[in-house]
Parts: structure tokens; C-alpha cells; sequence
């Protein structure tokens, strides 16, 4: 029995390549901010924290959980 050799539906598409529509495009840069100034939000508040005297790490840690909760309600709040 002979095996017919069809190529994939994807032939002569390189994967990886595709062009993306534009909106696409800003999605993933708006969803890239929106991660990038969460992390920030709970780097910068626990820095922050601790810089101004927190009693131990994990009361810094703290406040930058704050920020970071924060953070969210306002990206979810902008979109």
C-alpha cells in the first residue's frame, strides 16, 4: 500500500513569519505595559518600603503586595 505524499496545509509558510493585523500588534504591547507596570508597582513600593524602615522584609513585602493589588484594580479599571 503506497502512501500518497501530500504536503501540510502550511507548505511554503514559514512558521513564525506570519504578519500580525495591527490591532494584534497593540494588544501585546498594551498587555506587555500592563505586566511590566504591575511588576513594577510591587518592586518599587517594596524597595520603597524598605528603604523607609520597614521592620523586616517581609513587612515590605507586604506593602509591595498593596501596590500590587493596587496596580491591577487600575488596569482593570482603564480597560
Amino acid at each position: 500500500m503506497a502512501r500518497s505524499r501530500r504536503s501540510p496545509p502550511s507548505a511554503g509558510k514559514r512558521p513564525g513569519w506570519q504578519i500580525e493585523p495591527v490591532g494584534a500588534q497593540r494588544a501585546r504591547a498594551r498587555m506587555i505595559r500592563d505586566l511590566l507596570m504591575i511588576a513594577g508597582a510591587f518592586a518599587l513600593a517594596s524597595a520603597l518600603a524598605g528603604a523607609l524602615g520597614a521592620a523586616n522584609l517581609g513587612t515590605a513585602l507586604a506593602f509591595g503586595q498593596i501596590a500590587l493589588a493596587a496596580c491591577v484594580v487600575y488596569v482593570m479599571l482603564r480597560h
